[in-house]
Order: structure tokens, then sequence, then C-alpha cells
């Protein structure tokens, strides 16, 4: 017992020290503030009506009014029935956000690094030079926590398949559909799927590694292994992955059938654009931000001090001191080709030093799955500016077109360099490494990281002209003289970080060199490294995350306060849209916070919706705005913003007589805005047979909407014929399901995204029940596999305590 405490003893420190950093950088949390996080900020605006509908009744809608017209809440943070992966994953994250998610940076990649038989000590380096990466810390900024939560888990993924390969069946079964539960849960497939590519990589080092052994038997019996972890991992996830599936087809990542473009030029119906995809794509030249961080700038909104060019050149401009310093606070210092940035995606010159001095002493398929990973996420972070490469992988590698912001795969840059970095100590340390080798790749790796540091130190001005891409319009606004003034604050700071990475190059040079010639030990070096890298990452993450982002807790729990035009528009106790004209209507949440909005803010919009914004909504057109039951506009004014009425809104339901037939949806988004909506439907010729010949009219007849929830609609009708109804609801095929008189009915999407149906004649109640089926089916699924999961975690740990 004593030497089984005294074992585990380390590890229990290290993971201390890990809740001590994580709490220590993100220190405001123990005073009860909260980071600002905007993309937080915006998903609360979307996702309050399900939470407050889930507080009021106890009940899950999984469909919200507020946003886009109206759409499933599966990625909105809906709740299913028996996700105890959830729950695993919410007593891991025991720690204030976003200290949490730092906290499992830390304690998944240490876990990778002991699964790979490094000692905790390296261990312990290892995790601190992946979760303090910039990249990393900057994402836990702006709020992008799902994606945080997925990078997270990668590194326990990676060691199940390791262990797996290692032939620790049991074991390398048990992790990987343990931890690859958890990363499908984080919920943030882009991730997963960059993560999915990695893997390949690392299976065919092993695969070219097992036949060269001739140890392919045990190659694919790991891979069976492996196929049955992922397998049970995804059915704990079915509710989440099925509903996500489902929803995705409806989404812009969907194919809607349109093949053609508000301009009228002809485009792929599925999936994203090719420009989209590639909007935010990294450098080349820029790819050099990961060893000097501010190599093009740092940020599009950097901090100059009173020193800066641009703060003496606004004051000789007749800006007041404190005019002057706000702009140098939040200089354009950026001068990429990105649309905007945040930060440098930066992993730390001592880091990349160390991965370089390990290219030359590590040897098989550890390093050729490293540096193969690496590669391919540099070259898939070029998107445009490789566009050959860019283009193959979205032409034929399945699933690559559904995702954007093609720079965010160099996670993978994040993740495998300290892996690489960590055993090029190890190496060091080796007593069966020659000195003479260790000497040799001390020699090299200076040479190569130091010479490109020193490089663009001497010949910057032959090299470069700090000359941005919006630079042309800071000449027509400030001046030319303001433009010399930025381009000499990017050559400053270019200099001083490069000076700066240098330093740290020959810092770590120097700890390796006393290392060698005997004048350092082991402990020595390590601990010396981990003064290095904390000393290297940390000023550079403060830079763009530090105390000042923290706010009181109020400020993020109520993050909108309602102005005088809301509150106008809350007096209204009826069920209509609004569309708000003072704010980018289709990316913000601050709307849906308070109504039932026709915008919203999120990734995977609508897909007929957008095509509708992009058609009609954003060139004002009152036809359509008419019919998606938009009563009030919040417009923009000099005394601030205000409400104003539209009395010409068709409510909630209304009769049509006449119908326009269409067969594909090029000819129903072109016929809406030629049609008297009113009166008219544009119907697709698919639902020919569920409306008679001859529509016949009873100018008396009535629609009356009576009971309305987010998840049911209760309407009152009344005529002496048969009549067809328009709703202004958003037609979904999955989930919704339509009730006359308690007997179930079909409806069918007219208008290109609303509901419409006949109604036979005399007094009825018709209800719309949102009831998906793809969340009793999940469910049930996951409820099994959670069960397997758990009973055969229990098991192994039973097997292996019994064994030791």
């Amino acid at each position: 017992m004593i030497r089984s405490f005294k074992s585990i003893l380390p590890h229990i420190l290290v993971v201390l020290g890990f809740v001590f950093l994580s709490l220590a950088y993100f220190n405001p949390v123990l005073q009860g503030k909260e980071i600002f996080q905007s993309d937080i900020v915006q998903y609360i605006g979307m996702a309050k009506q399900q939470n407050d509908f889930r507080t009021e009744t106890g009940e899950e809608p999984y469909w919200t009014d507020s946003a886009f017209g109206g759409m499933p809440t599966y990625q909105l943070g809906a709740n299913y029935p028996h996700n105890y992966i959830k729950k695993i994953d919410s007593v891991l994250r025991f720690l204030p956000r976003p200290a949490d998610y730092l906290f499992l940076y830390f304690l998944g990649f240490y876990i990778l690094l002991l699964t790979l038989r490094l000692d905790y000590k390296l261990a312990f380096l290892g995790a601190l030079a992946f979760g303090f990466s910039t990249y990393l810390i900057i994402i836990l900024g702006v709020g992008h926590n799902a994606k945080a939560h997925a990078i997270a888990y990668m590194p326990m993924v990676l060691a199940g398949i390791i262990l797996c390969f290692r032939s620790k069946y049991l074991s390398g079964f048990l992790l990987l559909a343990f931890a690859m539960a958890l990363e499908i849960g984080a919920n943030h497939f882009q991730m997963t799927y960059y993560l999915l590519l990695l893997v390949l990589v690392l299976g065919v080092a092993y695969l070219i590694d097992a036949y060269r052994k001739k140890q392919l038997p045990h190659y694919f019996k790991a891979l069976g292994v492996m196929v049955l972890a992922v397998i049970l991992a995804i059915a704990t996830n079915a509710t989440n992955l099925l509903a996500t599936q489902e929803y995705a087809a409806f989404s812009t990542r969907g194919d809607t059938g349109l093949t053609i473009t508000a301009e009228g030029t002809e485009q792929k119906s599925d999936g994203l654009s090719i420009d989209y995809i590639t909007e935010y794509s990294y450098g080349i030249l820029e790819s050099f931000n990961l060893f000097i961080p501010r190599f093009m700038g740092g940020s599009s909104s950097e901090i100059l001090d009173e020193d800066s060019q641009m703060y003496q050149q606004l004051i000789k401009m007749g800006a007041s001191p404190v005019q002057a310093r706000n702009f140098a606070e939040n200089a354009p210092t950026y001068w990429g080709d990105q649309p905007f940035v945040g930060a440098p995606a930066y992993i730390g010159a001592s880091v990349l030093f160390l991965f370089v001095f390990a290219l030359f002493l590590i040897k098989g398929r550890l390093k050729w799955w490293i540096v193969g990973g690496v590669i391919l996420a540099l070259l898939l972070s070029w998107g445009k500016n490789f566009l050959f490469f860019t283009e193959l992988f979205i032409d034929y590698v399945p699933l690559y077109d559904k995702f954007r912001a093609v720079s965010s795969i160099q996670v993978l840059i994040e993740l495998c360099v300290p892996i690489l970095a960590i055993f090029g100590l190890y190496k060091l340390f080796s007593e069966f490494e020659k000195a003479e080798e260790k000497q040799y790749a001390l020699k090299w790796a200076t040479i190569i990281t130091g010479g490109i540091a020193l490089l663009f130190l001497v010949f910057k001005s032959a090299l470069f002209n700090f000359s941005g891409g919006n630079d042309a319009v800071y000449i027509q606004q400030m001046g030319a003289e303001f433009v010399r003034a930025l381009k000499e604050d990017r050559r400053a700071v270019f200099t001083a970080d490069t000076i700066r990475s240098l330093i740290f190059v020959l810092l770590s040079a120097t700890l390796i060199w006393l290392y060698i010639k005997q004048k350092a030990n082991k402990n020595l070096v390590i601990a010396g490294f981990v003064l290095l890298i904390l000393a290297d990452l940390i000023p550079v993450d403060r830079r763009y995350v530090n105390n000042d982002d923290f706010v009181a807790a109020r400020a993020m729990n109520q993050p909108f306060q309602p102005t005088a035009a809301d509150a106008q528009i809350l007096q209204d106790p009826g069920h209509f849209r609004v569309f708000d004209l003072a704010e980018s209507p289709f990316n913000t949440g601050r709307t849906s916070y308070f109504h039932n909005s026709i915008g919203g803010y999120h990734a995977a919009k609508p897909g007929r919706i957008q095509e509708l914004y992009d058609f009609y909504i954003s060139r004002n057109n009152m036809e359509i705005l008419n019919m998606l039951n938009v009563k009030y506009f919040i417009i923009p004014t000099e005394e601030g913003v205000q409400a104003q009425q539209n009395p010409e809104a068709f409510g909630n339901a209304w009769f049509v007589n006449n119908i326009k037939w269409v067969e594909n949806p090029n000819e129903a988004i072109i016929n809406l805005g030629e049609a008297k909506l009113d009166s008219t439907a544009v119907v697709h010729v698919e639902y020919r047979n569920l409306i008679p010949t001859d529509l016949e009219t009873d100018p008396s007849a009535e629609i009356e909407l009576i009971t309305q929830r987010p998840n049911e609609l209760v309407y009152k009708f009344k005529s002496s014929k048969e009549q067809l109804a328009v709703f202004s609801e958003i037609y979904y095929p999955n989930g919704w399901k339509t009730y006359i008189d308690g007997k179930e009915s079909v409806h069918f999407r007219v208008n290109y995204v609303l509901r419409g149906m006949m109604i036979p004649a005399g007094e009825h109640e018709i209800k719309f029940e949102f009831e998906p089926e793809v969340v009793k089916t999940g469910s049930i699924i996951s409820l099994s596999a959670s069960i397997v999961l758990g009973l055969l975690l229990l098991g192994g740990l039973f097997y292996k305590f019994r064994r030791k």
C-alpha cells in the first residue's frame, strides 16, 4: 500500500499543480468574476428562450422561435435524456470557467505523454507547453468553448490509440472509448474531424512500420479493437450525433437544391462555397507567427503605448491625448491577408527549438506521424494561398467542405509540436544516445532556429514593406503620414518579438549545452525549461487574454439590457417576429434575447433562411417580411434605436386561393419575388396530390392562434369550405406533427420556408407539436451504450486491480 501510494503521489502533485496554474492564470474567477466571451454572449441571446422555457416548465423544447424564424435547439445546448457522458464531463470540469478548460488541456496532454512512457516530470513540462500555447488561450478569451473542449480531449484519444498499437488492448479500448465519447460529446465536429485526419496520418505511419516489421496481424487486431471502441463512443452520443446529422441537412452545411445566387450566377447546392471555406486562410509567410508572435503585427487590434509612432502622429494631427491613446490601444498593426485576427497562433520559440532539436535525434514512426501531421495541417491552413491542395480536399475528401475557417486546423500543429519537442529532451537524457549525435542536433537546431530569427532581424527592411491590405483605406481616412507611422510601429513590434524569440532560442540551446557538458543535471534542465516555457508563452498569452477580460458575473448572465424600443415591443403580447436593422441582423443574438427574431447568430444557420436573406430580406423586400410575420422593425435614429410597427404583416396564418407550382428550388425562390403572397402560395409540384385542383374561397373563413409555446402551436379554425392555410412558421421536415381535432394530419412546405396545409370545412382545432423521433431513438441507443461502457470500465478497472 505504501509503495503504491508513493508511485501515485507524484501524479497527485502534478494534478494539483495543474489546478493551481489554471486558477492562477484565470485568477479573477476566485473573486466570482466571469470572463467576457463575445461568442458566449451571442449564445446566451440565442438560447434564452429555451433556457427560460426549461426553467419554467421543466421540459426540454428542442425548438426555439427566437432565432431565424424558428429552428431546432440541437446546436444551442439542448439537453438530451441519458446523456451520461455529459455528466461525467461536468465532473472533470470542476473548476470555474475558463480555468476548467485550461485544466483539461494540461490533464489530457499529461496522460498522453505518460502513455508514451515518459516520466511525470517531462509529461508535466509537455502539458505546460501544450496548455499555454497561445491559440488555445485565445479561443477561451473569445468564447470558442466547444472548440477548446474538443481540443482538450484530443490527447486522450491519441493515448488510447497508441495503447492499442502497443498491444495494450484492454487499456487502449477502455481509454479510447471513454476519451472518444468525451471528444464527441464536446460537440465541435470540426475539431473532431481534424483529429480524424491526424489519426489517419498516424495510422499510415504505424501501418508502414508494421509492414516493415512483419507485424500486420497485430496491426489489424489493434485496428479492430479501436473500431469497436469508437463505435461504442459514437453510440453513447447517439442522440447528439443523430440530431446534428438531421439538422445539418437543413442548415447551410446541407443541400437545399438551390444552384443560383442572388446575383444570378451558378453555385454548388451542397456544402459551403470555396470562398466561405477559405475566407480565413493562413498566409504562407504568416506561418512564422508560430515562431515569432508578432511576425505580422500580432492582432487586428494591438495595444501600443505613448512611445509608438502612431500615438505621436495622432497628436501631431490634432488628436487629444485621450483620443490618441484610445486609438493606439486598438492599433491595426496586423498586416497579413486574413479579414480579422484576434491573436497570432504562437507555439513558443523554446518549444519550436526543442522540436527542431528532436528532428535530428528521433527516428521511426513517432517522428513521421508527428511530422506528417504538422505538414498536413500547415498546408491545409494556407487555404486559398495553396488552392490546389485545398481544392483537392474539398473535391475528394468526404465532409471537408462542411467546415470553414481552414486556418483553425493549425490546432494539430499545437498538438503535435510539443509531443516531439518533449521527446527531444527525452533523447537528450537517454544514455543510449551518443554525445556526438546530441551535439550535432544542438548545433543544427541552433543554426536553423537562431538563423531564421537572425535573418529576419538583419534583412527585415529588404524582405518586408510592412504594408497591410487595408492601408489604402487608412490613407484615405487618416492620411499618408499616419500609415507611415503605422508601418514603423509594425516594424518595431516585428523587431522586438524577433529579438525575443532569438533570446529564447539561445537560452534553450544553452540549457542543452550545459547538460551535454555535464554542467547541469536532468532535473535542473527540466526546471530550466519549465521556467523558459512559462516565461515564453504566458506573457504572449496575457497580451490578449488577461484580467481585464473579466467582468462581474451579472454582466455575463444578463449581457443585454433592453432599450426603449425593446420595452415597447415587449408590451405587445402577440406572437410575431422582429427585424432588427440597428444590428447586423444575421450576425447577432441580441434580438433573440428579447424577441422572436428572423435573424440570429450561428455558425450553421438554417439553409433556406440564409438564402431568403441573400435574395430578399437583405434588400428589405416587404412581401417576404410580411409573410414572415415581421410586425416590428428596430431602426437606428439620431435619438437612438426606435421600434416601428408594420401594419402590413400577414399574421400567424392566412388563406390563399391561388397556387404557383414550381419544380425546383430555383423556380421557387425566384417566384417568391413575383407572387402576391397574401393570396398566392408558391408550392413544389411534389405536393400536388395534397391540394385540390380548384381552391374554393370563403370570405368569412377564420383562423386564429390561441396557444403558443416553442414546441406547440394551437389554432382555432372556422370555414364553410375547405381552405389552404399558410402559417408563418418555419417548415422543418422532421419532428413537427400536425393534428386536426386530435387526429394526425399532414402539412407541407410552401413559400420556400413556411408551412401550409389543407383544412376541411367546419370548426376545428389545429395543433402543431414538435416531437422529434431522433431524440427518442437516440436516447435509447445512448442509454444502452452508456450501460455497456460503464460496465466495461468497472470490469476493466477491477481486472487491473486484481492483477496487481
